[in-house]
């Protein structure tokens, strides 16, 4: 990958945040919304912005293929490409669309490139914040430019900070993620928005982050992100998360010692 594209895909999403989200955000009529399933929104924002991004990157790499959320939802097979010889794009064009939808924050862009199935490079923006995260596998994560590392947590786990999007775990897993409040230095609801969580993590706003939901356009580029900054996504089981491989639940954390501390108190016992 050449730096010219590293830089020219930022570029491209801070386009169409410019031209298409930005735009539209709290100025969607009941027309410009729809569910696409029970509970999942889509909005005539997401359907262009993926249009605009498929359309830029298919132009930046002419020989390479696009996966996006809304293509999917249209086509599923297309998934059968992440694990395709070659380069693949994986898009969300408005991850937290039920925020953007709502007119409320955070909302991302995001973006991650694959080559024979395994990820190496990743973007996620946040319009509203005006901030950029970068990664390339070998190379380093990055801040509006600044080279960020996912370390100086808390040693004590009564200190850690974390978020967990409790709202979809099933019972049993809930009741864990409620007690683990006590262990834990704190356990907030979440934002409704894979992208924001990541950022938050590479911050140092939190230390760890558990999903129940793991679609792979919600998480390859924050995880991504994270791996390349020094820190740890895997199943609640403890195997490493492949976006090939389907399955629920997933912990990130800043680090190895954070993982662990977080899924002593999360899920120690079971």
């Amino acid at each position: 990958m050449t730096e010219n594209l590293f830089d020219d895909v930022g570029a491209l999403l801070r386009a169409v945040a410019d031209r298409v989200v930005l735009p539209l955000f709290r100025r969607l009529d009941d027309d410009d919304v729809e569910e696409k399933a029970p509970g999942d929104l889509v909005t005539t924002a997401d359907r262009q912005a993926e249009e605009m991004i498929s359309a830029g990157l298919r132009r930046l790499r002419p020989d390479s293929v696009v996966v996006g959320e809304e293509a999917v939802a249209e086509d599923p097979a297309l998934l059968r490409h992440l694990d395709r010889p070659g380069h693949v794009w994986l898009v969300d064009p408005i991850d937290g669309t039920a925020n953007f939808a709502a007119g409320r924050r955070p909302f991302a862009l995001m973006v991650a490139l694959l080559m024979d199935g395994e990820p190496t490079a990743a973007w996620v923006f946040d319009p509203l914040g005006d901030t950029l995260a970068v990664a390339r596998a070998g190379v380093g994560t990055y801040v509006d430019g600044r080279r960020v590392r996912t370390t100086g947590a808390p040693a004590d786990p009564g200190r850690l900070r974390g978020a967990a999007m409790s709202h979809y775990l099933p019972p049993a897993f809930r009741r864990r993620v409620e007690a683990a409040g006590e262990r834990l230095g704190e356990v907030l609801p979440g934002q409704h928005c894979a992208g924001r969580e990541y950022l938050d993590l590479l911050l140092g706003e939190q230390q760890f982050v558990l999903f129940w939901h793991t679609l792979p356009w919600d998480h390859v580029p924050g995880i991504l992100l994270v791996r390349v900054a020094g820190g740890v996504a895997r199943r609640f089981d403890g195997t490493d998360y492949h976006p090939v491989v389907e399955g629920k639940g997933l912990l990130v954390a800043a680090d190895e010692r954070v993982w662990s501390a977080a899924w002593e108190a999360l899920f120690g016992g079971v």
